[in-house]
């Protein structure tokens, strides 16, 4: 797909696509917006420990809906080490969408990853200088996503799920990111 193909007012991602956050959203609550963007993620954790692999995968964000959303794709291995077949425990290629619900004064964020079937439903919001996202697996099991070490360049994104013990987190992924300069989008701010 070509970027005049995109820009053409009838392509259906031109209508998906938004070009900042909406005014419904005071600018307290933009969470994700410097998200907007791309990014290249070092894999330090996916289930297991293979920070020896260095397996790469990329993310981009952008507004959506209005600028009532903010969705991402997350990809992995990255498009370019992508083999014909990858091993579908280390294969990632999904979507998150983050809506604004005024009622919760927070986000409702969706992941999907037609991969593995694999679907979570979290809460999110900041807490001091992170944002904490809580929810489930869909089979119950709670979560807890975080995004830490945030600056306008970087991120440290980590994924716990809650044991059956109820009291201990498991590492689940741990991914560390980094802003491609001169991406297609442009870059938002950190709050």
């Amino acid at each position: 797909m070509t970027l005049t193909a995109l820009q053409e007012q009838s392509h259906p991602l031109r209508a998906l696509a938004a070009p900042g956050r909406s005014p419904e959203i005071p600018a307290s609550a933009d969470v994700y917006g410097w998200l907007v963007g791309s990014w290249e993620l070092d894999v330090l954790f996916y289930l297991t420990d293979i920070s020896a692999q260095r397996l790469k995968a990329e993310a981009h964000f952008s507004w959506a809906l209005e600028g009532r959303a903010v969705q991402d794709v997350w990809i992995m291995p990255r498009r370019q080490d992508r083999a014909a077949l990858p091993d579908k425990s280390f294969n990632m290629y999904g979507t998150t969408l983050r809506i604004w619900d005024p009622s919760l004064e927070a986000w409702r964020v969706t992941w999907f990853n037609p991969v593995t079937g694999q679907r979570d439903e979290l809460i999110g919001r900041w807490s001091g200088h992170d944002i904490v996202q809580i929810g489930t697996h869909a089979d119950g099991t709670p979560i807890r996503w975080l995004f830490t070490e945030i600056t306008p360049d970087s991120f440290l994104w980590t994924g716990e799920a809650l044991q059956s013990d109820g009291r201990t987190w498991k590492l689940q992924g741990q991914f560390r990111a980094r802003r491609i300069a001169g991406a297609f989008f442009e870059k938002g701010q950190p709050q």
